[in-house]
């Protein structure tokens, strides 16, 4: 069984086609599939999608960086009172991204280091997204140390070495997806580096699907490309990449069930 360790199913590019689209990732050997949050203007559904699909789709709870406004600490609230009463399996997806500008950096770094902090104490993993603002994570994570960290981070597109700079601040997993078989794909090679025990599949759908879809609506049912690419950087079976895979996101995520 693989596992989808981060979806949107409730992105507007789903819309009603959502639940055929979970069928089709069962159909595919895809057993869970973790939904990822973003703030409050879509949580409400996300969580019912999660709901209809008890055992097989779990939830995170968390303010996503690109969410991060004025309102932002109303938002924080509301994913403190959803992880709290949810039954969620992560705080996230959280972080930093000043891929855009870094007008709202100070907000974003108090919101991740927030949430990091409600993580611990719930003894949750994180699932981090990080763009274009390295310097400003590890500043962020400097303010945490002593918390037992633990989580992933998610879409890795970023270098070995700082994964390596990561795991000083707790147990930490990356996140692979779609990205891994384009083209010259700079993370193909960083994975080189990193072990297997430290890998998760993810598909970010209705993003970045992998190649041959390139350009086409990502599902979960797209997890066995991704892992046979996967399987090829690291010269294992894909049976291989799929067990320790999933070993891997049951040992991080142990609130999932299967």
């Amino acid at each position: 069984m693989f596992i989808d360790t981060h979806c949107h199913f409730t992105d507007e590019a789903f819309g009603p086609d959502a639940d055929t689209a979970l069928e089709r990732a069962l159909d595919a050997g895809v057993g869970i599939m973790i939904q990822a949050d973003v703030s409050s203007k879509e949580r409400d559904g996300m969580l019912a999608f999660t709901r209809r699909h008890p055992g097989v789709v779990y939830a995170m709870a968390g303010l996503y960086p690109g969410s991060v406004g004025a309102d932002y600490l109303e938002e924080l609230d509301l994913a403190h009172k959803a992880a709290c009463e949810e039954g969620i399996v992560a705080i996230g997806e959280i972080g930093l991204d000043y891929h855009y500008g870094n007008e709202m950096a100070r907000e974003q770094m108090e919101a991740f280091k927030v949430q990091l902090e409600l993580a611990a104490r719930m003894s949750l993993p994180v699932n981090i997204h990080l763009r274009d603002a390295t310097e400003d994570f590890f500043k962020v994570l400097d303010s945490c140390r002593g918390l037992a960290l633990r989580g992933n981070l998610h879409a890795f597109s970023t270098s070995a070495e700082v994964f390596r700079r990561l795991l000083r601040y707790g147990d930490f997993y990356v996140g692979i997806g779609g990205v891994v078989t384009f083209k010259n794909a700079k993370v193909a090679r960083e994975l080189e580096e990193i072990p297997a025990d430290r890998i998760l599949l993810e598909t970010d759908a209705p993003y970045l699907a992998p190649v041959p879809l390139r350009g086409t609506r990502n599902e979960s049912a797209n997890i066995p490309l991704i892992a046979a690419k996967v399987a090829e950087i690291k010269h294992l079976d894909i049976n291989e990449i799929e067990s320790v895979t999933s070993a891997n996101a049951k040992k991080l995520f142990n609130n999932i069930s299967k």
